[in-house]
C-alpha cells in the first residue's frame, strides 16, 4: 500500500486562507513526507490548464504522486468538465459520491442512469471512477456499492472503500479486490496518534496486500504536527500488519 493525504484534512486552513494548493503540496512532501495527494475539488481557486499543469509539475518535482480528484459535483449536471480537471492533473482516479438517501423509488435508477452516463465520459477520457461508501447515502455499504456497479456494469467504475466504516458493512477483503483507492477515517487524531484506535490494528490487516493508496483522513486538522503523528503510528501498526509471523 501506498499513503496518500487529501487537501480535506487542511479544509480548515483552506477556508481560512492560511494556506494555498501549493502550499498544501509542500506540507504533504516535506512535513508528512507521504507518497501521493488527493485534490479536493472545493479548494482549486481555479481549473483552468495553466493553473492544474501547476500543481501538477510541483507534485512531480516534490516526488508525490496525484492519486485522485475528489470532486462533489462529479454526478451534477455539467460535472464532466471535473474529467478535464483530472485529466490535467495527470489523476488516473476520480472519486465519486452517491447522493443522501431518500425515499424517493426512483432515486436509485436516477443515480444509475447517471453513473453510466458519466462512466461514459471517464472512459473517454482516460479516468477511472471510484465509488465510495459513505454512511446516510445511496452508497452506505460495501454490498451497495457491489450492487450499483453491477447494474451499471461499466469498466470503467470502481470502488473507494473506506475502511474505517467498514467493518459491519460487507465483506472488507473482497470489496478490496475491486477498490483502486481506500479511505482509512481517524476520528480522534490525538489518541490514534498515541495509542491507536481499539479497530485500528485488524483494520490496517485488511490492507495488507492492497497495493493502492489508502488515504489517511483525519477531520478539522488543527496542528500539522499531530497529523504528522498520527501518520507515524500508522506507519508502526503498518509494518506490524506486514511482518510475517514464524
Amino acid at each position: 500500500m501506498k499513503i496518500a493525504s487529501s487537501s480535506a484534512a487542511f479544509a480548515r486552513a483552506f477556508v481560512a486562507r492560511e494556506i494555498t494548493q501549493l502550499e498544501w503540496l509542500d506540507i504533504a512532501a516535506n512535513e508528512l513526507e507521504v507518497d501521493a495527494v488527493v485534490f479536493a475539488g472545493e479548494h482549486f481557486a481555479r481549473t483552468d490548464s495553466e493553473h492544474c499543469a501547476q500543481l501538477k509539475k510541483v507534485a512531480t518535482d516534490l516526488g508525490l504522486s496525484v492519486a485522485a480528484l475528489d470532486a462533489s459535483g462529479l454526478l451534477d449536471d455539467g460535472g464532466e468538465t471535473w474529467l478535464d480537471v483530472a485529466t490535467m492533473l495527470g489523476a488516473p482516479i476520480a472519486i465519486v459520491r452517491a447522493p443522501v438517501a431518500n425515499d424517493d423509488p426512483t432515486a436509485w435508477s436516477t443515480f444509475v442512469d447517471r453513473l453510466k452516463a458519466r462512466a461514459k465520459e471517464a472512459k473517454r477520457a482516460n479516468v477511472t471512477l471510484a465509488l465510495r461508501n459513505v454512511p446516510s447515502t445511496i452508497i452506505a455499504s460495501i454490498d451497495d456499492a457491489k450492487r450499483v456497479a453491477k447494474d451499471v456494469d461499466s469498466a470503467w467504475l470502481r470502488f473507494e472503500i473506506d475502511i474505517s466504516g467498514a467493518g459491519t458493512h460487507g465483506n472488507v477483503a473482497s470489496a478490496l479486490d475491486e477498490a483502486v483507492i481506500a479511505a482509512y477515517g481517524i476520528a480522534t487524531i490525538a489518541r490514534f496518534a498515541t495509542d491507536a484506535d481499539a479497530d485500528a490494528p485488524a483494520l490496517i490487516r485488511e490492507l495488507k496486500r492492497f497495493r493502492g493508496c489508502v488515504v489517511l483522513e483525519v477531520g478539522d486538522v488543527r496542528e500539522r504536527s499531530a497529523y504528522h503523528d498520527a501518520l507515524a503510528r500508522f506507519a508502526v501498526l503498518r509494518a506490524s500488519a506486514l511482518a510475517v509471523t514464524v
